[in-house]
């Protein structure tokens, strides 16, 4: 089974999934393929990926099939002791222009309804440095380059002792990872059950029957 994922997916949302997979159908070699949502796209559309997981682009090809998957918000990281730890009123848009800001590239993760949130308010952030994956974004906050804007999801007080969140889904659009393949293709019983696992709703009945009405 090929899944193709972004980065934010693969390291934050499927490790369970990939984990309940391994045990239902230890048999079956599981290829995970990391990218782009573009680069995604395109592994579905040329046959090299049977199951695509992204937050952008998905929608935008005719050629797939793209189910609703999980809703998600964005948190603000900084480190221990920044001064927007110690508002008592929510943050605002305006608070986060005032620090550099390290986020996504664009196309990744949500950053587009980042963009969109300040230019609504007229405002415009100083992002210092964008990466792919929130990894890399909450080293640089560690080291007090910025304070960083990541998917909540990737925030584990637990792992990233070095650092803070402030929730921040009064100020971001709520996000929706969707689940794509290819319109047209025959999927085997264990690629429903994967779909399932990460979507519950998502049944083989459910997910078969958008397939038909899209064909």
């Amino acid at each position: 089974l090929f899944v193709a994922a972004t980065h934010s997916q693969a390291r934050y949302a499927l490790p369970a999934v990939v984990r309940d997979f391994r045990q239902m159908y230890p048999g079956v070699t599981l290829h995970l393929r990391q990218g782009s949502p573009q680069q995604i796209a395109d592994m579905l559309l040329g046959g090299e990926a049977d199951i695509g997981v992204a937050t952008e682009a998905l929608a935008n090809y005719a050629p797939l099939l793209t189910l609703p998957g999980y809703r998600w918000s964005h948190s603000v990281i900084v480190p221990p002791g920044h001064p927007l730890l110690r508002r008592e009123a929510p943050i605002s848009l305006e608070d986060l222009t005032h620090y550099p800001i390290i986020t996504y590239e664009h196309g990744f993760t949500g950053r587009a309804h980042i963009d969109e949130a300040f230019a609504r308010e007229g405002l415009v952030p100083n992002i210092v440095l964008t990466a792919m994956d929130a990894d890399v974004i909450k080293t640089y906050v560690e080291l007090d380059m910025g304070i960083g804007i990541v998917a909540s999801i990737a925030f584990d007080p637990e792992r990233d002792r070095l650092l803070s969140a402030i929730d921040a889904r009064h100020l971001f659009e709520i996000n929706l990872t969707r689940i794509a393949v290819r319109r047209g293709v025959l999927l085997r019983d264990y690629a429903y059950d994967f779909i399932e696992s990460f979507v519950p709703t998502l049944t083989k009945d459910v997910v078969r029957q958008r397939l038909q009405e899209a064909h």
